[in-house]
């Protein structure tokens, strides 16, 4: 499938919706801009113009008839807007003013009457009022070469302006204009959004991942509870705050994996991602936490040199050393570097500090020798390490397992580099598992028993076996 075609229906509106929500100060800050800088422009651009209006009742010499002067009106409506307008009456009125007239001069009828009414536009108010006073005083002068047979009379006074006759356009339309702007922001951010090469919608993955999906992880929001003493707690199968959808659709995955591994006898398994920021070594610990539930005897290693994050997920202390790289470098041995968790009952190979050239570290041979001696005493191994992105680390951990799994974080993950990366995998001789679609806000998979923990649903489980 063309990852740049778009499918109506798997898009994901709450997504679009999410995305303009996280970008409502773009959309804002475009619309007042636009404002401003057509209130700006408008008024810089915009110059004042007046007009003197006048009018006039059109007669016919020697009657009184009033449909003859009607009639009248309407024939030389045209004829009397051309004296007003000609080069002789112009040069009459400038002549005794002393001033050009920098507007224009307009003659129109009142429809089915003998009235006309005379307009002059200039930039300067009382020019207008002065080449009108000039224009009536000369008009016979003109008029008489012309015709004879009708004369004007001044119905209404003209006057002085004392405001504006015209407006800014950019002005009048500045509302528009920001809401326009508004608008085409709002069309381009949901545009991004649908042409992001990334999964929006778990409806979708078959057809863009390159591999199967082993499970769902729904986005699970972090609660504040006033009975813990962090309200930022890493997001386990074991904490009081986990719903019971969060820990079905783990436990669904763990058992997809298990049901793979035991088909297969392998025990190494690699959890990785693209990027950062994944929740890659959450889900880790996670699976290993299902798996030990199941009576299996687990190792969790935490194979981040870069970026150690399995100790503050498990909430340990800081220690001096660093275990795994202990174990590496032959500074101690396995037994004296892996520790029991007795809460969690984990066997833990943790990194505490990040390692500044962990190149050295790896070396495939030194890690298979390792491997194997774990294998003889455990039932699963986890490893957790960095991003494919970010260093080549992951690469060479996947000639030294046996299964790899690749996290793909909804609307974050770049698709293009997923299939990428399972290609890589299977260059490396690794088998591939599938992917954990996590952090999913996915209709299909929100429930309404959020309110569930973990503890509910463990009792639940044993009370039914």
């Amino acid at each position: 499938m063309n990852q740049d075609e778009i499918n109506l229906d798997s898009i994901n509106y709450r997504g679009i919706i999410r995305d303009l929500l996280k970008n409502w100060w773009v959309i804002v800050l475009i619309v007042i801009s636009l404002w401003l800088a057509a209130t700006g422009i408008g008024k810089l651009v915009y110059v004042p113009e007046y007009t003197v209006s006048t009018t006039l009742v059109v007669s016919a010499k020697g009657t009184s008839d009033t449909y003859t002067s009607l009639a009248m009106a309407s024939e030389m409506a045209d004829i009397i807007k051309e004296v007003f307008q000609s080069d002789v009456l112009l040069e009459l009125v400038e002549n005794e003013i002393g001033k050009t007239n920098q507007g224009t001069i307009t003659c129109n009828q009142i429809q089915e009457t003998n009235l006309l009414v005379l307009n002059v536009t200039s930039k300067d108010p009382q020019n207008a009022y002065q080449f009108m006073n000039s224009a009536l005083k000369h008009y016979n002068e003109v008029s008489d070469y012309v015709f004879t047979n009708a004369t004007l009379q001044v119905l209404q006074e003209p006057s002085i302006p004392t405001t504006p006759s015209n407006s800014s356009r950019l002005i009048n339309y500045r509302n528009y204009i920001a809401l326009l702007g508004g608008i085409a922001v709002t069309g381009i951010i949901a545009c991004l959004y649908l042409f992001r090469h990334t999964l929006k919608s778990s409806k979708n993955a078959g057809k863009l991942l390159d591999g199967r999906v082993v499970g769902i992880i729904p986005y699970e929001k972090k609660k504040r509870n006033k009975h813990l003493k962090k309200s930022k707690q890493s997001l386990l199968i074991t904490s009081p705050i986990a719903s019971m959808n969060f820990v079905e659709a783990n436990g669904r995955m763990s058992s997809r994996i298990e049901h793979h591994f035991d088909k297969h006898n392998f025990k190494v398994l690699l959890v990785t991602g693209i990027g950062e920021n994944d929740g890659k070594s959450t889900v880790a610990a996670n699976i290993c936490l299902l798996f030990v539930e199941k009576n299996k005897k687990v190792l969790l290693i935490d194979g981040d040199f870069r970026k150690p994050a399995q100790y503050k997920i498990f909430d340990k202390e800081v220690l001096d050393t660093n275990p795994l790289q202990d174990v590496i470098t032959e500074k101690k041995s396995l037994k004296d570097s892996i520790y029991f968790n007795k809460k969690s009952n984990i066997y833990e190979l943790f990194l505490y500090h990040a390692i500044d050239d962990p190149s050295k570290l790896m070396n495939v041979v030194t890690l298979k020798k390792i491997m194997d001696q774990l294998k003889k005493h455990f039932d699963y191994i986890v490893i957790d390490c960095s991003p494919v992105a970010v260093s080549v680390d992951a690469e060479v951990w996947m000639e030294v397992v046996d299964s790899t799994i690749l996290l793909v974080r909804q609307d974050w993950t770049d698709i293009r580099m997923v299939n990428d990366t399972v290609d890589l995998i299977w260059q490396s001789g690794c088998d591939f598992t599938g992917f954990a679609l996590n952090m999913f806000i996915d209709d299909e998979i929100r429930h309404n028993d959020y309110g569930y923990s973990y503890y509910d649903y463990k009792n639940h489980r044993h009370e039914s076996r």
